[in-house]
């Protein structure tokens, strides 16, 4: 099991995200002022997450990965994506890439995405799957896992 939350490989990811965009700076494809155009996917991304935290803490349920969730979340932003965190974490990294302009950034989006699916996301809808059975299973059925 990973010890470490998304939380610390999202910062990861955006340093790498700057780094890339610093150290391997090619193919400028944005300038300024379209660079602006990445506030939107950081602000909804914000949103995001806070949207789901807050739904939660109301349901008295655990944030945490791999701990076994009291509550299956399904309203609010949870009616969008099963995973507004991830979601939101991937809509700031892309928000980064596209205020920094370059292509190189957003292979570290690519990579994040692919990262947090794998490591975090299977386990823990299996996970689910296991706790609240055809609860969940109906409710992936009608909602994507990213978006």
């Amino acid at each position: 099991m990973n010890k470490l939350l998304p939380p610390t490989y999202f910062m990861i990811a955006l340093l790498l995200t700057a780094a890339a965009h610093f150290l391997f700076r090619y193919g400028d494809f944005l300038a300024f002022p379209w660079t602006l155009t990445g506030i939107l996917p950081i602000v909804v991304g914000s949103w995001f997450n806070l949207a789901a935290d807050q739904l939660f803490k109301k349901r008295n349920t655990t944030v945490k990965p791999f701990e076994e969730s009291s509550v299956l979340v399904t309203d609010g932003v949870f009616r969008v994506t099963r995973n507004p965190m991830y979601v939101g974490m991937i809509l700031i990294l892309l928000g980064e890439a596209l205020l920094l302009g370059s292509i190189a950034p957003f292979l570290v989006v690519l990579v994040a995405a692919v990262f947090f699916d794998r490591t975090y996301i299977v386990p823990e809808e299996c996970q689910l799957a296991a706790t609240f059975g055809e609860e969940f299973d109906t409710y992936r059925s009608r909602v994507r896992r990213w978006l």
